[in-house]
């Protein structure tokens, strides 16, 4: 966030003491991040909140900055991040992220193509198309 906007500084008040790269520990399982931000619009200034559910924080940030653009054409620099958490699955509020918070949840695959294992089994060229629905 630009120093002077978030706390009314000036420029040469300000001083970047250090940047570090920040790793999750583990990126192999499905998170709720919340990402508070601060926007500018053709409007004015807006304050946000978000949710997303991705396996690192780096990723949901991009998906945010994907959403703000085309949601509400908001730029890379008229964003501010002010905060971001890992949010459990019954302090959501979106509805757009709870409905993956269930762990019942289901996805169906309608369009598989089945492999035989061997490669005898398969032939090069078939007459006709694979028929891609089971169903």
């Amino acid at each position: 966030m630009q120093m002077q906007k978030g706390l009314k500084l000036k420029k040469s008040t300000g001083e970047t003491l250090a940047v570090n790269e920040i790793t999750e520990k583990d990126s192999n399982s499905v998170k709720n991040y919340g990402i508070w931000i601060r926007y500018d619009s053709r409007s004015g200034t807006h304050n946000m909140y978000r949710e997303y559910r991705d396996t690192m924080l780096t990723r949901a940030v991009d998906k945010m900055y994907r959403d703000m653009a085309g949601r509400h054409r908001t730029r890379f620099r008229s964003i501010h991040i002010i905060r971001t958490d890992i949010i459990a699955d019954e302090d959501l509020k979106r509805p757009a992220t709870l409905q993956f918070a269930n762990p019942e949840v289901k996805f169906p695959l309608p369009h598989r193509i089945i492999k035989s294992n061997e490669k005898g089994q398969r032939a090069k060229f078939l007459a006709k198309k694979p028929s891609t629905f089971y169903g």
